[in-house]
């Protein structure tokens, strides 16, 4: 299927199949990817991303042979770009897009059904930070219109016991993070941190909570992008490569 684009649109090709139509409102980066690569379902479960955005988390999930995935956002042109992506790749019977809040699924996805639920929340703290210019910018960026207890608490009503809820944030955020997550019966299992490359500060953190399970974490090594050479490393590569990325 052929689909026009803006001039300010392209396509992201994956795995030679799927193709993913980004804009500059509606793109993904770095943390997207790791968010994804660290939360990735086994192929038969079901999961669902907040705030998807172009939708790159479940496409991503879809190249890597998950079957299906859902995803949620409130944003009419993200859900249209995703929904165009869905059409151009053949996968609209296997990407399940839902225009709606997240704090009001009720009766639109069945509750205590998934096995995984991902976002990649706004790393602004709701009073910080300068705010961005476009609505689009804020919706994603700012916690104006939506906190991150609001996210775990509507992750909590989807997933099945022991599901998992799967969020990157900056390290400044870490402490909040596990206090919310814990506070909505999600406990704290896995953390992993993310530098640019070795001997640098990390700049990202991974953490996934399970509903309804005992205290007790496991801190997995630490994710370098890079080499000390500047290269990407072997396991960013293999992020990487369903994008052909280099």
């Amino acid at each position: 299927m052929e689909v026009s684009l803006s001039p300010q649109e392209h396509i992201e090709h994956m795995n030679g199949r799927l193709q993913l139509v980004v804009s500059p409102e509606y793109t993904f980066g770095t943390d997207a990817l790791l968010l994804a690569a660290f939360a990735m379902p086994k192929p038969n479960d079901r999961s669902c991303d907040f705030g998807t955005g172009c939708g790159i988390i479940p496409f991503f999930w879809l190249s890597k042979g998950v079957k299906e995935a859902y995803a949620v956002e409130i944003q009419e042109n993200a859900v249209r770009l995703a929904e165009r992506s869905a059409a151009l790749s053949g996968v609209e019977d296997r990407l399940h897009l839902f225009h709606a809040d997240l704090r009001s699924l009720d009766g639109l996805l069945p509750a205590g059904r998934f096995d995984c639920v991902t976002m990649n929340p706004p790393y602004t703290r709701r009073g910080h930070g300068i705010q961005s210019r476009s609505e689009a910018e804020k919706t994603a960026r700012h916690e104006d219109s939506l906190t991150l207890a609001d996210a775990a608490q509507s992750a909590k009503k989807l997933l099945k016991f022991g599901g998992r809820f799967c969020i990157c944030l900056r390290p400044d955020r870490l402490p909040e993070a596990v206090c919310t997550l814990r506070a909505a019966g999600l406990e704290p299992k896995r953390l992993r941190f993310a530098a640019y490359a070795q001997g640098k500060t990390p700049w990202l953190f991974l953490l996934e909570g399970q509903k309804g399970r005992n205290p007790g974490m496991k801190i997995e090594p630490e994710l370098y992008i890079r080499t000390q050479t500047g290269a990407y490393s072997d396991e960013m590569q293999d992020i990487l490569q369903p994008y052909g990325k280099d």
